[in-house]
């Protein structure tokens, strides 16, 4: 960090965990502003990171998916996306879960959120797989970045997989409620402008894929 960088620090000064459990690190925290002021309460959370899959298949047509999210209280139109599990040795995986979920695991952190490129690649082949039975051989790495750096250090990792064929059932989580549909380009541009794709990471998938892979 620069001395110039430096003029424009927060530093951390006090960090109180709210709720910290398997899911959400939620965290009050209190910082030193550059001129020295304090500023509390600042908010911050730690969730899973997780990889979100543009995929197409063979006739072209966009892989999605369609839930209701809570956040919005709305069922949306989206690409298969879903959390990458952590493990630290000791754990015990519980079989009964076809994602591998894990008894004991350790609460979330700000560094066991933090995954590899390696672990969230095999996360976008199974998300894909399980919430669509789609698979594919042809994968492109697009993007990491975080998911919402104001308050969060989560990371989402955006992959595309074209050429995918329907080659298995879907494999959902008990709490998973989902449906697969095909959609044409001009389809999906119509749900991305006004329609009900509404999450915002999708919308810059679509737009990474459209620039680095279908020009």
């Amino acid at each position: 960090m620069t001395n110039f960088e430096k003029k424009l620090y927060w530093e951390l000064k006090n960090e109180e965990h709210i709720i910290q459990d398997q899911w959400i690190d939620f965290r009050r925290n209190e910082y030193k502003l550059p001129d020295g002021q304090t500023i509390s309460p600042v908010y911050n959370y730690s969730k899973h990171s997780f990889s979100l899959v543009v995929a197409t298949d063979k006739a072209g047509k966009y892989i999605c998916v369609r839930q209701y999210r809570h956040g919005i209280d709305e069922i949306t139109t989206e690409f298969p996306a879903g959390g990458i599990e952590y493990a630290k040795e000791g754990d015990v995986a519980d079989a009964s879960d076809s994602k591998a979920s894990f008894l004991g695991k350790e609460p979330i952190n700000k560094d066991n959120i933090i995954a590899t490129e390696d672990e969230a690649f095999e996360a976008a082949k199974r998300e894909l797989r399980e919430e669509t039975g789609y698979t594919s051989d042809n994968w492109t790495h697009l993007l990491t970045i975080p998911a919402n750096a104001t308050i969060s250090n989560s990371n989402v990792h955006i992959y595309c997989a074209t050429d995918c064929t329907l080659s298995a059932s879907q494999e959902l989580d008990a709490t998973e409620f989902l449906n697969v549909v095909t959609l044409t380009e001009a389809e999906l541009l119509s749900a991305i402008n006004g329609g009900d794709f509404k999450q915002a990471l999708h919308v810059l998938a679509y737009y990474l894929f459209k620039d680095k892979v279908r020009k």
